[in-house]
């Protein structure tokens, strides 16, 4: 793996922690009997099916829909309902179809949702097309009622079949339909099918690369290390988890307490280091902060026993003792993204409980603590599912890229599939690439032990904010950070709600700012100054204030225009001192940290 460097002098060695002393739930028990056990084989067929449902277990999504329909069936009342509401949604698409024949826009009795764009091309408005949308919008709104909780349901298994139902609207939507499609059809005519030619073109290129197993180029010119990750810095430690980049000053002077920045392991790193015009680490360091970023290594099978506690001991604590190495004597403000934001605040609970001082400030980027309302994605977690994964994990030792970016694409099929399909096969139109999308391309996996402790212990068993997360062999509680916190939430995220984000200041006694950005999961965070349309809400809660809930805090929260950044920037500088100094050393030679390879460094390049 090349050269792995010793902690700083004085500091406790902290490797990589391969045996979890605790089974984890769910794996096979020996059996105590003389009659053999056939675990194994049950496991390897579950892996076979597995892995041609990307994950999905089967069983948990049939169950959603049997409790559905089996409470339907004893629910005369709901039933009469969803027949009258069919009744009237077919009255007055009637009533429309009248009024379209003799006035040219009469008002839409089904107007899309604010956040379909499906039919937003005006073509959408003429006739037939517009009778044929407002049909399909008619049968979305029926689906909608008639997947909603019946009573003695339990809430997960509803909100599973509703996201089935979409899923199955979505992919015969008439937008997907290349003669119900105006927009297919014009572009059609105006080439004289040229459009469809080069889609399939693209289509049967595709289906060769999938063949073949060949990745599909992702980068479109734009290349890491050249284009992108470009801000200068150098890796100053590396371990077999991790590599420290040290970003060089941009400034003469600095302000005197570094920061930290613990990315996802999902993701790499360099979507907060993307173009320059784009990149937060180029935006703190012109602010005259000394940036530290580390870039996790992407794991193979050989890995599959790394655990979660691995990350927090060889991850966030080994870079802190870098840091420290580096930028003696000085708090560091530590930044955590996603996950890497959870697991910030689990190392900083962990600190607190150990007397441990060293963090000027924390700051979280769409990091959930509490998981019980953790959005779309907690349709995918349950026993049966989990248990699924485990045992597709277990064969291949990590959750693989095409596994994960599957998921993630199925929260958003509209965005994510279908118009991407409609784009590329049928108008013809290979999309460009930005930044953003090769970063978001460029995909990591997850070790088995990690990913299975992740979702058992966080997602399913939400024990962080119940009490029951252990480090070490003692409970943690957010409750014991006096540490103040920064936390970003985004409008319309689909992996971490805002309101689920919004939960810590339940758990929580600290000064506490929190920002809700307008943006999703990523482009929220990405939100540079002079980005066009950004806006956000602030509010700062003082230490051991009552809590207000969200609904409230949304009234109350000050809405500017504009990037988040520099409200940051300048909350992080009120939170440090005063005095600016002279930038630090790259690396500390004496303390065997010597800058080891230019930024972006090597474990960002692994696929």
């Amino acid at each position: 793996m090349g050269q792995i460097t010793s902690p700083p002098q004085g500091q406790p060695s902290r490797a990589i922690s391969r045996v979890d002393p605790t089974p984890s739930p769910g794996l096979p028990v020996p059996a105590q009997a003389s009659v053999p056990s056939f675990e194994t084989a049950d496991r390897v067929a579950r892996a076979t099916v597995a892995r041609f449902t990307q994950g999905v277990s089967p069983y948990a999504e049939r169950a959603a829909w049997f409790e559905w329909a089996s409470h339907l069936a004893r629910a005369p009342g709901r039933q009469l309902e969803l027949w009258l509401q069919a009744v009237t949604a077919g009255t007055r698409l009637a009533r429309f179809a009248l009024d379209a024949a003799v006035k040219q826009q009469p008002d839409l009795p089904f107007p899309p949702q604010e956040r379909d764009h499906r039919f937003n091309d005006p073509a959408w408005r003429t006739f037939p097309y517009v009778l044929w949308q407002q049909a399909f919008l008619a049968q979305e709104e029926w689906w909608r009622s008639a997947t909603r909780a019946v009573r003695g349901m339990t809430p997960q298994s509803a909100d599973r079949v509703a996201f089935v139902a979409r899923q199955a609207l979505d992919a015969v939507s008439p937008s997907n339909v290349p003669w119900l499609n105006p927009v297919i059809i014009e572009r059609t005519f105006k080439e004289r099918g040229a459009n469809l030619a080069r889609g399939a073109l693209y289509a049967l290129d595709d289906a060769f690369r999938a063949l073949s197993m060949e990745p599909a180029p992702s980068n479109h010119g734009l290349v890491v290390g050249e284009d992108i990750a470009i801000t200068p810095g150098e890796v100053v430690y590396r371990n077999e988890l991790m590599e420290l980049i040290q970003y060089k000053p941009a400034t003469e002077t600095v302000t005197s307490e570094p920061v930290l920045i613990v990315p996802a392991w999902i993701m790499k790193y360099y979507v907060l280091d993307l173009l320059p015009e784009h990149s937060l680490v180029r935006y703190l360091v012109a602010q005259g902060f000394t940036v530290f970023m580390v870039s996790w290594r992407n794991p193979t099978a050989a890995d599959r026993d790394v655990t979660f506690d691995a990350y927090r001991t060889s991850g966030v604590m080994a870079a802190l003792d870098a840091v420290n190495a580096i930028v003696p004597g000085r708090k560091v403000h530590a930044c955590g993204y996603c996950i890497g934001g959870t697991l910030l605040a689990i190392a900083a609970a962990t600190m607190a409980r150990d007397n441990d001082d060293r963090l000027a400030s924390i700051t979280l980027l769409a990091a959930q603590t509490d998981f019980s309302e953790a959005g779309e994605l907690m349709l995918f977690v349950d026993e049966s599912q989990i248990a699924f994964l485990e045992d597709m994990m277990w064969d291949q030792g990590v959750l693989d890229t095409k596994q994960m970016a599957g998921a993630f694409k199925a929260l958003r099929p509209n965005e994510l599939i279908w118009s991407k399909l409609m784009h590329e096969y049928l108008l013809g139109e290979r999309e460009g690439a930005t930044d953003l999308t090769v970063w978001n391309a460029d995909q990591t996996r997850l070790p088995y032990r990690m990913h299975s402790q992740y979702l058992r212990g966080l997602f399913l068993e939400n024990r962080l904010t119940a009490g029951r997360y252990a480090v070490e062999g003692s409970v943690i509680a957010l409750k014991d950070i006096h540490t103040p916190m920064f936390v970003i939430g985004t409008e319309t995220d689909h992996i971490a709600p805002w309101r689920s984000v919004y939960k810590i200041h339940l758990f929580t006694d600290n000064e506490l700012t929190f920002v809700l950005t307008n943006g999703g999961h990523n482009a929220g965070i990405v939100s540079e100054p002079g980005h066009r349309g950004r806006h956000y809400r602030i509010a700062t809660r003082p230490p051991e204030d009552r809590y207000i809930d969200s609904d409230t805090w949304l009234s109350l929260a000050t809405l500017a225009e504009g990037s988040w950044w520099p409200a940051w920037a300048k909350w992080l500088a009120a939170r440090s001192t005063p005095e600016r100094v002279a930038p630090p050393s790259m690396g500390a030679p004496d303390k065997g940290l010597k800058p080891l390879w230019p930024a972006p460094g090597i474990y960002v390049l692994q696929h």
